[in-house]
């Protein structure tokens, strides 16, 4: 969908915006962009506090070997017969618990990023995924779908991915 996607992290959404401004002064077309903050989901209460921090404050890429990466945003579903709002907390948190279980049974081959966006852009959530094998994005996405949290109360926006590349190899390239 584009020859380069830049994943940037500030504490100061004024220098994120300079970073785009300067994209686009380097001869770059901006054709998407999207906003989130780092966050502890209500359903994280009672996780360690290592695992908390790791959600607030993550490494982008996570690691040398996790290449391959994937980022789409979503949101819940509110329609009549699919509100994910309208359930019990109780019920949602058991359905994020059986997501977070499938989740977990890529742990070492995916790491996995949710940000909050509800407010800040067109949809509630934006999911980033590192792994070493594009085929690992694959199998983990098409393994979840199959949770209700995701294949009943999901919406899922454009999917994009592509590969981690060391800056001056990117700047080579161009």
């Amino acid at each position: 969908k584009a020859d380069v996607a830049v994943m940037a992290m500030h504490a100061d959404q004024r220098e994120l915006r300079a970073l785009q401004t300067g994209v686009q002064r380097a001869g770059l077309e901006v054709v998407d962009s999207y906003v989130s903050l780092t966050e502890s989901s209500e359903y994280a209460k009672g996780m360690p506090e290592e695992m908390i921090r790791g959600r607030l404050y993550p490494n982008l890429p996570p690691n040398d070997q996790l290449k391959a990466w994937c980022f789409y945003p979503m949101s819940k579903k509110r329609e009549a017969h699919a509100n994910w709002f309208t359930l019990p907390f109780e019920e949602r948190k058991e359905l994020m618990h059986e997501h977070g279980t499938s989740g977990r049974k890529f742990a070492g081959r995916v790491v996995q990023y949710v940000t909050g966006s509800a407010g800040l852009d067109d949809y509630e959530w934006g999911v980033t995924l590192f792994a070493v094998h594009p085929d690992d994005l694959k199998e983990v996405v098409y393994t979840m779908r199959f949770d209700q949290a995701s294949s009943v109360y999901a919406e899922f926006g454009p999917f994009y991915t592509g590969m981690v590349v060391p800056v001056e190899e990117l700047v080579a390239t161009l």
